[in-house]
C-alpha cells in the first residue's frame, strides 16, 4: 500500500474517533481503535470498536471516494471514480469475520455484536440499496438507535480490559507497531495463499510476469489496484518448471 493510501485510510479512522468523542457519550460508549487481535488461525485487524450496554459494535471504515455499488450476497463491490471501475472485498463479508473472531476471542453470544459498516469519504455515494447497518457518513445514529440493554456497566469495562490486555501492541501514535503489521501481513498471506483476493485491500490479484531484470520470466500475483496497492504473492520460477 502506498504511503498517501495507508495516509488517507488513516485519516478516515481519525475522523471517526474524534466525531465519536463529540457526539457518543464517553461514560456509556466505549471505544478502541485500530485493534489487532489473536485468532485461531492468525490475527484479525478492526478499524473501531465500541463496547456499550447496547452491546459490541464492530465498525470497518472505507475512506473511498466515487460511486459504491453491491449487495450483500456479491463477494466484491465496485467503485465507479473518474469513468474507471474498481473491484474490492465486499466489506460486510470482511466485518463478519471480524466479528466473529472478536466473538471468540472474547467468548461472547452473537446477539452482544453489532456488524457496521461506514463510508466515510467526502464524494462517497452509495448507488445501490444497501443493508441499514451499511451508512454513508456518520454510523453514530445507527449506533444510539439501538437501545436494547445487553450487558452490565461492569460487564462493559470487563470486556474493554479484556480487548486491552489481549490485542497486539500499538505505537504511542495508536498505530499498529511493525511488528504487530508483519505478524498480521504473514496471517493474511498465509490466509490467503490459495485465493485471488488481496490479503491487503480486498481487490483481485492478477497473473503478472516479471519482465526485466535477474527475476525475469518469473510469475507472480499483484494486486489489480496497483499502484495504489502494491502486494504481490510469488509463484514459482517459470524458468525452471
Amino acid at each position: 500500500m502506498s504511503l498517501a493510501s495507508a495516509l488517507k485510510g488513516w485519516l478516515g479512522e481519525t475522523v471517526l474517533t474524534v466525531a465519536k468523542k463529540i457526539v457518543l457519550d464517553g461514560n456509556i460508549y466505549r471505544d478502541l481503535n485500530n485493534v489487532t487481535i489473536p485468532t485461531t488461525n492468525g490475527t484479525t485487524q478492526i478499524d473501531h470498536i465500541i463496547v456499550s450496554r447496547y452491546g459490541v459494535f464492530v465498525i470497518e471504515t472505507k475512506n473511498m471516494e466515487g460511486w459504491i455499488f453491491g449487495d450483500e450476497k456479491q463477494p466484491q463491490w465496485t467503485q465507479s471514480l473518474y469513468g474507471k471501475k474498481f473491484r474490492f472485498q465486499n466489506p460486510l463479508h470482511q466485518n463478519y469475520r471480524h466479528t466473529k473472531a472478536l466473538e471468540e476471542f472474547l467468548g461472547l453470544p452473537p446477539s452482544h455484536f453489532h456488524s457496521v459498516v461506514c463510508f466515510v469519504g467526502e464524494s462517497c455515494k452509495l448507488k445501490t440499496e444497501m443493508p441499514a447497518n451499511v451508512i454513508n457518513g456518520s454510523p453514530f445514529g445507527y449506533i444510539k438507535a439501538k437501545t436494547e440493554v445487553l450487558m452490565l456497566d461492569e460487564q462493559v469495562a470487563t470486556i474493554v480490559e479484556s480487548i486491552k490486555s489481549g490485542m497486539r501492541p500499538k505505537n504511542f501514535l495508536g498505530l499498529a507497531t511493525r511488528e504487530t503489521k508483519r505478524e498480521h501481513l504473514a496471517s493474511l498471506n498465509e490466509r490467503h495463499a490459495s485465493t485471488t483476493i488481496c490479503p491487503k485491500c480486498g481487490s483481485a490479484l492478477v497473473l503478472r510476469t516479471i519482465k526485466k531484470g535477474e527475476k525475469a520470466g518469473q510469475a507472480f500475483h499483484g494486486c489489480s489496484k496497483y499502484p495504489a496497492c502494491r502486494f504481490m504473492r510469488g509463484l514459482h520460477d517459470t524458468a525452471q518448471e
